[in-house]
């Protein structure tokens, strides 16, 4: 089948109901054979198959994606948490009539599994009661596998967080190695990445008019294989570093026609002057792939995959994004472009679809902790434009954000309020990705589809990012507003940087948001790493804490903030972490969590950490290396210096302190770091390297969670 170049995407809710309509809306998602029976199934369209424990919530992936398959019009059935060891839970439903969709669930399998120090976590939020051990390492992998063993001919596609870092070659951080794509490794036919809804609907709907699986070819947001290079498409190569040559002045990213689209120069009679047809131009872009360096060439060349990963991270905006092709031995993967973002009536129209809201009835009273924690929160936006190198919310939902409308949210809160049993009038959160990038937007739609910077915010605003918070504001007031609800919680990362721009939406925040404590993300004190990190600096923090304390006074309220921070980041050295200890010290800071730098799937950050070059810059072997801290015992001692006060670390400290020449902060004066006694209770462990035990909360760092310190000061006053 021939591709196509982008088009304009349908509506999500335009297509043809498939026949199935007419069973109508199930209460629950069945998980049996008798709850297919209750709705008169003999069989299921559609199996989605996740390693999580089902819950019918907006917030879960696989109930999202189920229900508007639903709308649809296909019977959908979860296979949630399925014994992997043999293919018998894999044919509980019976064969599905079109596919098998298959996820990970909401994380990544080997990020909720594994602790940054690759120690096996004593629970998972996502299963209940948190019991740990409920779905196997690369989860995708092995149920797509089992699904292949139970229904050999069924077409199996792939998504969801797991299978969207992993859609191209990918350093894995738990076997110390780059890995193929995970479209060849779990033998499905097509992977999905990036938020699902346009592909798989796409997908459900041709499938359904007896399409094969392997014409469905050039879907945004898709990944599949081919045999060759279809006929009329341009490559470009990028299988090597770009050697020295003629240099061409740097692109501006807002200009429609090339930077080499040069004018004539009279003072040079013999210079050649290239000129360009845009329309040609714009169509040999749309119709151009780009190579990358081949899984065998970058498994063994950690330059030459920060090149391959560098080449990709610019190929990230809908608007402008080329595909990508890499070879894997004999087979060719081809990466379509991201999917075009959902509009504000598309996103209203996912959330607004009939969920139940509570866990399976299965579960019976088994407390699911990602539950317990979203139950009474609201997504209000989807992506993220801050560009974080460690983070995997832009590589999976985009720099774009998709915005509902102020009347879908106001109406979950308000089914929120009607039916949960155990609401008691506090809503835990409205926000998403991020607290405060609602409705934000670049302030042209052309120059938006042709900028190819990783941020909007770094190193400053971008002059055509629309910072204005009024529509937040109104929301806030909106909501908080209602009958029967009693306080609205922001509890979502808070974009300070872009707040500081508002003084009205701190104030608003700060008077009626805050439940004692704020948490925010400075991430480090050092430039060194936050300019890895793509992070502001700590002038920003200081603007955003006089205001808070400012507007807090004026409210009459005792508020603090909580920063936290990142240990063991690319970038970071030993001085770097001594000096944001004495940061914490002088400002009386004492983490009770800390976080060290978990290096996910596909991220930059990753892409520094195997490589050690600096991926946010031109990559060549010649440039400089950049401190990578990788050893067991160098990230134990950034962790160390986030928790000085902890007596435990105190050993650990004391001989870096003394091997970097800085023993004048061992003494017992308040001006020292750490005390030179060793308590009693802890003489038994000196000089020995301390676990670090650290409460899971069920997110991570890389997955848009965090965990938090406290004010030594503000530990005296009970949270909310």
């Amino acid at each position: 089948m021939m591709f196509t170049a982008i088009k304009t995407e349908p509506n999500l809710f335009s297509y043809r109901k498939y026949w199935a309509q007419r069973f109508g809306v199930a209460p629950v998602l069945p998980m049996s054979r008798s709850e297919m029976d209750e709705l008169g199934w003999d069989s299921c369209d559609i199996i989605l198959v996740t390693g999580d424990a089902y819950i019918d919530h907006p917030s879960f992936g696989m109930a999202l994606i189920g229900r508007l398959l639903e709308a649809q019009g296909f019977r959908v059935g979860i296979i949630s948490q399925p014994d992997w060891t043999s293919a018998c839970d894999f044919s509980k439903l019976g064969r599905p009539n079109l596919f098998f969709g298959v996820t990970g669930g909401n994380m990544d399998s080997m990020v909720n599994r594994y602790t940054s120090d690759k120690k096996i976590r004593s629970n998972d939020a996502y299963t209940a009661n948190g019991a740990a051990g409920k779905r196997p390492d690369r989860a995708v992998n092995v149920y797509s596998h089992r699904c292949r063993e139970a229904y050999k001919e069924v077409p199996i596609i792939i998504g969801g967080i797991e299978a969207s870092l992993r859609r191209i070659a990918h350093y894995d951080y738990w076997s110390d190695k780059v890995h193929k794509s995970v479209l060849l490794d779990s033998k499905a036919d097509l992977l999905v990445y990036g938020n699902g809804e346009r592909q798989i609907v796409e997908i459900a709907h041709r499938l359904a008019q007896g399409e094969a699986i392997s014409e469905l070819k050039g879907i945004r947001g898709t990944v599949h294989f081919v045999k060759q290079v279809p006929e009329g498409w341009a490559v470009k190569d990028s299988t090597d570093i770009d050697k020295p040559g003629v240099i061409n002045p740097m692109q501006n990213p807002y200009q429609e026609e090339p930077a080499c689209d040069k004018k004539p120069d009279n003072s040079n009679p013999d210079e050649k002057v290239i000129r360009f047809d845009r329309q040609l131009i714009r169509d040999k872009r749309a119709q151009t792939v780009i190579r990358l360096p081949a899984y065998e060439a970058v498994k063994d060349d950690p330059v030459l995959y920060a090149h391959a990963s560098r080449v990709m991270h610019g190929e990230t905006n809908p608007g402008n994004a080329r595909p990508l092709i890499q070879q894997h031995g004999l087979r060719q993967v081809w990466i379509n472009p991201p999917p075009v973002p959902l509009t504000t009536r598309e996103m209203d129209g996912v959330f607004d679809l009939p969920y139940s809201r509570v866990p399976h009835k299965g579960y019976g009273n088994a407390n699911v902790p990602a539950f317990e924690m979203i139950q009474h929160s609201v997504n209000i936006m989807r992506g993220c434009f801050g560009g974080c190198t460690f983070c995997s919310i832009t590589e999976h939902e985009g720099r774009i954000i998709q915005s509902r409308s102020e009347d879908s949210i106001i109406r979950e809160i308000e089914a929120i309020r009607d039916t949960s049993p155990n609401f008691t009038g506090h809503i835990s959160d409205l926000g998403g990705p991020t607290a405060n990038m609602y409705r934000l937007a670049c302030k042209d739609a052309k120059i938006e589809a042709a900028c190819r910077k990783p941020s909007c915010v770094y190193p400053g605003i971008c002059p055509n990012l629309n910072t204005d918070h009024g529509h937040l504001i109104k929301l806030y007031r909106r909501a908080r507003a209602l009958p029967g609800i009693k306080k609205i919680f922001i509890a979502s990362g808070l974009r300070y940087d872009l707040a500081v721009e508002s003084p009205e939406y701190v104030k608003e925040l700060v008077t009626h948001h805050v439940g004692g404590y704020l948490k925010i993300a400075p991430e480090h004190t050092e430039q060194g790493p936050l300019s890895k990190m793509m992070k502001p600096g700590m002038g920003t923090y200081d603007r955003f804490k006089e205001m808070f304390d400012k507007y807090s006074r004026e409210a009459g309220k005792e508020q603090y903030l909580i920063p936290y921070f990142i240990a063991a980041h690319p970038g970071t050295t030993d001085n770097d972490m001594l000096n944001l200890a004495l940061w914490l010290k002088r400002n009386g800071f004492r983490a009770d969590q800390v976080q060290a730098f978990l290096p996910s799937p596909m991220s930059i950050a990753t892409a520094m950490y195997h490589s050690g070059k600096d991926t946010l810059h031109k990559v060549s072997r010649a440039a400089e290396n950049m401190p990578i801290p990788k050893s067991i015992k160098q990230r134990r001692l950034h962790k160390a210096f986030l928790r000085y006060h902890d007596p435990l670390n105190w050993p650990l400290l004391r001989d870096a302190l003394n091997a970097m020449g800085r023993n004048d902060l061992i003494g017992n004066g308040k001006h020292h770091l750490i005390p030179t006694y060793q308590p009693k209770s802890t003489a038994e462990s000196s000089g020995k390297i301390q676990p670090f035990k650290t409460k899971y909360t069920g997110l991570d760092n890389n997955q848009g969670g965090k965990n938090f310190g406290k004010n030594k000061t503000a530990k005296k006053k009970k949270n909310r």
